[in-house]
């Protein structure tokens, strides 16, 4: 929760600080880090996947700097390239790329508290993360620092994130003792969520099957092929909830695109308020026997949130021109058509997270499918606010449901089928 409100704050300040125009670019440049997040975001599943099926904390973390390195190097190329197409300066849009590698690091180790199913110093270290990462970031646009300077500030902090979440896995966010994963995987393919578990979770490693030396050496180098694996799915799914911001900026006016980019934060809301479901949920989607079940809870869960955010923003859509300004008044009807969009997404995302803990990634083709069509549609269709909010919401109403019915029917069919992965109840634990 801290994460999400510390996010909307930056941009809700923003756009009253850069006014119209000048909002524009910066949420632009948002949500270039958005997509720029894909990697850290498959990185952290991956990472979470694999601890819960015994990998060593060693392990994981060389596979991060690997990540983070190549990253890193992608965004030298990028950044002049994304200065052109959004017609900002270099300086902006390296300040809105430098951040990715940062990112990576950082969620190698809200990885391994994921998978170690420490959810609380989880809690504190993403809390903490974009707290750090905001804080100087609006400090540097209340001095009238701009986009650029903002971005780099907001850079820098993510860098000392990185830093200080290592410490909190190194502190408190290692498997228990007595679990299998402290056991570099020799006894065990599971995590202990805690001291209050360790007996339950000693009892089940002894009675899992020893991995072979095969699996031992996979433990020892993990390679960076699963990462990319699952970064194409987070790549879809983040296409799919940014495409319609950075095509305002071609298909709109200035202005319409900024109060675009007002609206999006109403679908930023839904879509990132209930983040903690997938979270909770994801070490027991990694579990077969288990996946279905935890895929139709945070479904029922992800629905009712969704339904409660959609007229909540109805309900104070008024209240939008008094927080942001009068210029955004025109949008003010439609903010819950955009947190629909969001709900839909956020559904999406759970969806792709199921796929992503089963290592079963072809399903993210019907979203790219679904992208495809959209943005096609978008650049022709669309010609102003209301037009380009209906196409985003249809494209992600259509994808959530195709590929929420395909995952359902293959997580259930996994589920009949048996695991090297011990059923260590629903828990996890």
């Amino acid at each position: 929760m801290t994460a999400n409100v510390a996010g909307y704050l930056l941009q809700l300040l923003a756009s009253r600080w850069l006014g119209v125009a000048g909002y524009s670019s910066f949420a632009s440049l948002l949500a270039i880090q958005v997509l720029c997040a894909v990697p850290a975001l498959a990185l952290q599943n991956v990472v979470a996947r694999e601890v819960v099926r015994g990998a060593p904390v060693a392990a994981v973390r060389t596979l991060a700097l690997r990540c983070a390195a190549l990253v890193a190097a992608a965004a030298v190329v990028l950044a002049p390239i994304v200065a052109l197409v959004l017609k900002v300066s270099v300086a902006a849009a390296a300040g809105a790329l430098c951040s990715a590698p940062l990112l990576v690091l950082l969620a190698g180790e809200q990885g391994i508290l994921q998978g170690g199913s420490r959810f609380r110093p989880l809690a504190w270290v993403l809390g903490g993360a974009a707290i750090l990462r905001v804080t100087p970031a609006l400090v540097a646009l209340a001095v009238g620092g701009g986009p650029a300077p903002a971005l780099w500030a907001g850079a820098a902090g993510a860098a000392v994130a990185a830093v200080a979440a290592r410490r909190v896995a190194d502190t408190v966010g290692a498997p228990h003792p007595e679990s299998p994963v402290t056991q570099g995987g020799s006894s065990g393919r599971t995590a202990a969520g805690g001291s209050e578990n360790a007996a339950q979770a000693g009892a089940a490693g002894a009675a899992a099957p020893v991995p072979s030396v095969g699996e031992r050496t996979r433990d020892a180098a993990l390679g960076v092929v699963p990462v990319f694996r699952a970064a194409q799915v987070q790549a879809a799914l983040m296409a799919l909830s940014s495409a319609d911001l950075l095509i305002s900026r071609i298909v709109l006016s200035e202005n319409d695109a900024g109060r675009y980019a007002l609206g999006a934060i109403a679908a930023k809301i839904a879509f990132w308020l209930p983040q903690a479901v997938g979270v909770v949920l994801y070490p027991q989607m990694a579990r077969p026997k288990h996946s279905a079940r935890a895929m139709r809870s945070a479904l029922a869960v992800l629905m009712g949130i969704g339904a409660v955010t959609v007229l909540g923003a109805a309900l104070a859509a008024p209240l939008a021109p008094l927080f942001a300004g009068r210029d955004y008044a025109p949008i003010q009807g439609l903010l819950w058509l955009f947190a629909l969009d969001g709900a839909l997404l956020a559904v999406l995302q759970a969806v792709l997270l199921s796929a992503i803990a089963a290592d079963r990634t072809a399903p993210a083709a019907i979203t790219w499918v679904g992208l495809g069509v959209g943005v096609t549609v978008m650049l022709t269709c669309a010609h102003s606010v209301l037009t380009l909010i209906l196409i985003a919401t249809v494209t992600a109403a259509v994808t959530t449901l195709v590929l929420t019915a395909v995952t359902l029917r293959t997580a259930r069919d996994d589920a009949e089928t048996p695991s090297r992965v011990p059923d260590l109840g629903p828990t996890g634990t």
